[in-house]
């Protein structure tokens, strides 16, 4: 495997748990006594976090091509 690769392959774990403890706080009260805005911008945050952990994936996939 390429150093390249195994860069890829460590971000996405990263990632991916950053993801959950991101979802595991939008369940505490304290997430719902933030303002709007910022759940907002958590909440999009999340979905742009979602969308790049796919396309790791997608690039992950293409190493076993």
């Amino acid at each position: 495997m390429e150093t390249y690769q195994t860069r890829i392959i460590a971000e996405k774990s990263e990632l991916d748990s950053k993801r959950e403890k991101l979802a595991e706080f939008t369940r505490t009260e304290m997430f719902r006594s933030l303002s709007e805005q910022e759940t907002k911008l958590l909440v999009r945050q999340a979905v742009f976090m979602e969308l790049y952990s796919d396309t790791l994936a997608e690039r992950i996939a293409l190493f076993h091509d």
